[in-house]
């Protein structure tokens, strides 16, 4: 598996249903059943896994909160107009089981889709929830213990807060930030016996993929769950939650891989606490609303801390990329995203350019033109960044420089990876106006005194330019609006 995974995020479910449509004539299908060309839809030129998200086993419960609450019902018509009651699967997040859902094969089912990937030489990641689960998980009659718990008052007070189960009261699940999930029960980070029931979960979910992306994961944190919970939760162990468990996890599967959804600037804390990568939504709220600058500062990090990181510019809780963006901007910004350090991630309907967020609880989704020659972008572009091998090698951000009475360097950013005789040159203007900068190569020792051929990874154009010059006072670039390239640098005698 690769140091650098490129992630392809799929909604199992309304894929699944778009497959039925699509190859099936609409007759019921699951992961068993479906064609060929369902599997080679997701081997994504460039693509190393894939994150089929949604596969365990939905709460009926947690459906029925979803088809009582009139606030969703006018979301999800927003999105479906001719919404029916069949659409509403309920959400992922509101997890009965870690059992495939039957709806998708069953464990069967998964057993296929694992196969079909590493057939098409793709791993597979799946979801896990640490901080909550459904109001009719086993766990709740079986081990109350787990859970949050408070008094019958509370539930009485606030019931919005607080559920009633079998006997116990236990807190709806939350983040600080928000109000209480109406559909999900609190976990308790502290209790060292759901820290031992969570690793046994996850070791059974490592039987049936590759790597585990944790929902939500700042929020079993020690210092966050203290703060969030106070005396409810009980005192805290000495020792963190991921740390405890991922060690678990590990000594039986020592090459899974740990993804953490990760918010409030805690991502270096969790990459110590021992996940491989963290969402880097920093970089994606700076890219969608900040300025060049802006984004070069959060470049500066430490290259282990970056290499630690998932870059994305949508998943299935942000906006649609094609929305957010527009299609000048996403095509620098996904440059930007596949040729940083650290994985990548991309989400199924975001290379044609979907526009419509389709909230988690829904089954299908509704049509859109794709843009084919968005799509043909993102495939080049994905193809070319793996097919040149660069992300193998060494990363360095680069300065750019201008003139007096000409600050547009100040929009392009540029970044190099090396490694052997490979030396790749990449350069986005992230304004809407045109830019001329240079860019001092001074760290390729060998640049001066030769010719050297620049040939564009995306497009086959290529320069010769004079290596003196773009070692001092630096290489030359004038570009539109947008504008991003990728150079692959050789002698020119090559």
């Amino acid at each position: 598996m690769s140091t650098a995974p490129v992630i392809y995020e799929v909604n199992t479910l309304a894929w699944l249903t778009d497959i039925e449509r699509r190859h099936g004539g609409g007759a019921r299908m699951d992961l068993r059943s479906l064609p060929k060309e369902a599997w080679d839809e997701l081997a994504v030129p460039g693509a190393d896994v894939v994150w089929l998200m949604g596969v365990w086993e939905r709460s009926p419960a947690g459906r029925g909160i979803a088809l009582s609450d009139p606030d969703l019902a006018g979301t999800f018509r927003a999105v479906l107009p001719d919404l029916g009651d069949a659409d509403i699967a309920g959400s992922p997040y509101c997890v009965r089981r870690y059992v495939a859902d039957e709806r998708l094969g069953g464990p069967d089912g998964l057993a296929v889709a694992r196969a079909e990937l590493d057939r098409r030489g793709l791993g597979l990641y799946l979801d896990y929830v640490p901080n909550h689960v459904a109001p009719d998980h086993p766990w709740l009659l079986e081990h109350p213990e787990f859970f949050v718990q408070s008094e019958q008052a509370d539930q009485e007070r606030d019931p919005s807060a607080f559920i009633a189960v079998g006997g116990h009261v236990y807190a709806r699940g939350r983040d600080p930030f928000f109000p209480p999930w109406p559909d999900v029960v609190q976990l308790n980070a502290l209790s060292p016996r759901l820290r031992t029931a969570t690793a046994e979960v996850l070791s059974s979910i490592g039987e049936q993929c590759d790597g585990v992306r944790c929902d939500m994961a700042m929020l079993m944190m020690n210092e966050v769950f203290t703060r969030t919970w106070g005396p409810r939760a009980g005192a805290a162990p000495p020792d963190d939650f991921w740390p405890t468990v991922l060690t678990a996890v590990r000594a039986r599967h020592p090459h899974m891989t740990f993804v953490a959804e990760a918010y409030w600037d805690l991502e270096f804390q969790l990459q110590g606490q021992g996940f491989d990568f963290c969402y880097d939504k920093r970089l994606y709220d700076r890219l969608v609303a900040d300025g060049p600058q802006q984004v070069r500062a959060h470049l500066t990090a430490g290259l282990g801390y970056q290499r630690g990181l998932v870059r994305f510019l949508e998943n299935h809780d942000e906006p649609r990329a094609a929305a957010a963006f527009g299609p000048e901007k996403e095509r620098a910004a996904a440059v930007v995203v596949a040729t940083l350090p650290g994985a990548s991630l991309w989400h199924e309907g975001q290379l044609e350019g979907r526009r419509v967020r389709l909230p988690v609880f829904l089954a299908r989704r509704p049509d859109e033109e794709p843009d084919t020659g968005l799509r043909a972008f993102h495939e080049r572009l994905l193809a070319a960044v793996r097919d040149s091998g660069m992300r193998g090698g060494d990363w360095r951000l680069l300065d750019t420089a201008g003139w007096p009475d000409n600050a547009s360097h100040l929009g392009v950013l540029a970044w190099s990876w090396t490694g052997g005789t490979r030396r790749h040159l990449v350069v986005v203007n992230l304004t809407g106006g045109p830019a001329q900068a240079r860019i001092p190569l001074s760290g390729w020792d060998d640049l001066a005194g030769g010719t050297w051929e620049l040939r564009s990874v995306l497009t086959g154009a290529w320069y010769e330019r004079d290596g003196s010059e773009m070692a001092e006072p630096g290489f030359y670039i004038e570009l539109s609006g947008w504008e991003a390239e990728i150079y692959n640098i050789t002698p020119a005698s090559a």
